[in-house]
């Protein structure tokens, strides 16, 4: 089932590859991970300086245990010549988490009865004001919300780290 994905994704990649050393069109995929979701799949297409990249992934272990999140951000590259380059614009996203709390569980268990959530939840959706840096395929992100139209728990700045290669 999946091998056909893969398949057409190495394809994929390839193509892009040979085609982004040949015009003014730019892509990159990468590895990294948020404050709220713990690892995401990046993947980016650029033309010139500007740059659209798309991050997401998520992970269900069961009831009351899983996260989500994705995120899309439009930027503006400086200095995309050099080893250090920045990226500055908007970007949207929304993350959910949820994790068992045994402290609550056990007070439950202890009363008999269901007075607090055995689990402890975060959610933020928001547009936010970004800024990635990068240095030879490592990029640190900081998003910080302009607007959040979902929030629960969740921080006032979001951040990201990871590596991500260009081609």
């Amino acid at each position: 089932m999946f091998r056909p994905v893969f398949r057409t994704l190495f394809f994929l990649v390839l193509f892009a590859a040979t085609y982004g050393h040949s015009s003014n069109w730019r892509f990159d995929a990468g590895l990294g991970a948020r404050n709220q979701t713990p690892i995401v799949f990046v993947g980016g297409i650029g033309y010139k300086d500007a740059v659209l990249r798309i991050q997401g992934m998520g992970v269900h272990n069961g009831p009351n245990d899983y996260w989500c999140g994705f995120r899309g951000s439009l930027l503006w590259t400086f200095f995309r010549e050099l080893p250090f380059n920045f990226d500055a614009g908007i970007g949207g996203g929304y993350e959910f988490a949820e994790a068992p709390n045994k402290m609550h569980q056990a007070l439950n268990r202890a009363n008999g009865a269901m007075y607090v959530y055995p689990y402890n939840y975060k959610e933020i959706g928001d547009i936010s004001i970004e800024l990635w840096t990068h240095l030879y395929g490592f990029y640190t992100q900081i998003s910080v919300p302009a607007y959040r139209y979902k929030k629960h728990d969740a921080p006032k700045i979001l951040w990201g780290a990871g590596y991500m290669v260009e081609f």
